[in-house]
């Protein structure tokens, strides 16, 4: 079997696009310490520039086969990497208490399959724009999106609110009363904080008629809470 090393050049070159493409993307997660960051971003682009490799050239039909009139459709392979990359983008996500997290690193995700599926096909302007486009979204549109959260969220603060530990199972009646003032819970998380006590750090949006120290009266009466904080 010969070697066409002018196509294996190709071939090495799309994938190397797709490593440099992919891995900048992914530093963009790595530098904001997520889950899925620089060497995961690397093998996801480089494993679906690979994958259209093999379906553009691999699956080639012979002289013989052309002839007798057989076909073959190298996007179908393409098409198994759209749908195989959702089930490592739901590995990203995590449900923390009630909320979300890793939504935006499974887009990313997402996003980098593309960039590797284009470098592979030898699309490299369309690759490049891509990952243009996509660092852009990550990290140049932040700003914005702080912006507009801070235009709506005037009323947002967080508390920091600690429990016993044998009361933590009470949180959830804190969540209920804040749902009765109708306070927003857009974030929680929970640490232990020594052997007795649990911090629960809270991001809400509060309602024009509740003020921050007013809020925090509130909680600090609950025969459950040890001590309430605000940043």
């Amino acid at each position: 079997m010969t070697v066409d090393w002018e196509l294996f050049g190709t071939e090495v070159l799309r994938i190397v696009v797709a490593l440099v493409l992919g891995g900048s993307i992914g530093l963009e997660r790595e530098l904001r310490e997520r889950a899925a960051g620089f060497r995961t971003h690397i093998l996801v682009a480089v494993g679906a520039s690979a994958f259209t490799l093999a379906s553009i050239y691999g699956f080639q039909l012979t002289a013989e086969q052309a002839a007798e009139g057989q076909t073959y459709d190298p996007s179908r392979v393409a098409a198994q990497i759209v749908s195989g990359i959702g089930f490592l983008g739901a590995g990203a996500i995590i449900r923390h208490g009630i909320s979300v997290r890793g939504l935006t690193t499974a887009a990313s995700l997402w996003a980098v399959a593309a960039i590797g599926m284009l470098s592979g096909a030898g699309m490299y302007g369309l690759a490049t724009a891509t990952t243009l486009l996509v660092l852009v979204s990550l990290a140049g549109l932040r700003f914005l999106e702080h912006h507009i959260a801070g235009t709506r969220g005037q009323g947002r603060v967080d508390l920091h609110v600690r429990f016993t530990q044998e009361k933590y199972g009470n949180l959830s009646r804190l969540i209920g009363d804040l749902d009765e003032r109708h306070v927003s819970v857009l974030r929680l998380s929970s640490d232990p904080e020594d052997a007795d006590r649990r911090v629960v750090h809270l991001n809400l949006q509060l309602p024009e008629s509740l003020g921050r120290n007013e809020l925090m009266s509130i909680i600090s009466q609950d025969p459950d809470t040890v001590e309430v904080s605000a940043d």
